[in-house]
């Protein structure tokens, strides 16, 4: 009885023997070469698709340039003083003198919005110089601190909201 583990490999078939004809003399050289021709040819004078050439003019760059001069600077208003002599007859007369800077008409500060003023009374300004108001963030050299808005109501830098924002005392 024979093992059918045992049994001896098949013997592949022998190698085709090379062709001994040149390239020039195999004839599906030549018919896949002429194909290969005609679909380049093809190919190549189907490219404009029967379109007309555009022609394109070159128009020449318009350059805009405008200058604008903005002064935010206020022209200085007159000043007022008042002064008052207070009598005292032991000893000599003491004179106090207020001055105060009256405001021009219409002229505001802060960018245009009129909402900030730079010469308000509050004590704490902002890096730029205008007061803040409520709802603003706050630095972290003014946690805590209180100051007053352009138009005089107080505010305290205080944490809300997850930041430090000054809001109305």
């Amino acid at each position: 009885m024979a093992n059918p583990y045992n049994a001896p490999a098949p013997i592949p078939p022998a190698p085709r023997p090379p062709d001994t004809r040149p390239l020039r003399r195999r004839p599906r050289v030549w018919i896949g070469g002429v194909v290969l021709f005609v679909a380049g040819t093809l190919v190549g004078t189907a490219g404009n698709g029967g379109q007309q050439p555009v022609e394109t003019k070159v128009k020449p760059a318009t350059t805009i340039t405008a200058t604008s001069t903005v002064t935010a600077t206020p022209e200085p208003g007159p000043t007022v003083t008042e002064t008052v002599k207070a009598a005292a007859k032991p000893r000599p007369t003491v004179t106090v003198t207020k001055t105060a800077v009256a405001r021009a008409a219409g002229t505001n500060s802060g960018g245009g919005s009129g909402s900030q003023d730079t010469t308000g009374t509050c004590s704490i300004v902002s890096s730029s110089g205008n007061c803040y108001s409520a709802g603003q963030f706050c630095r972290n050299s003014d946690h805590g601190a209180t100051t007053t808005t352009a138009s005089g109501a107080a505010i305290k830098c205080t944490y809300s909201s997850n930041a430090w924002r000054w809001s109305y005392v």
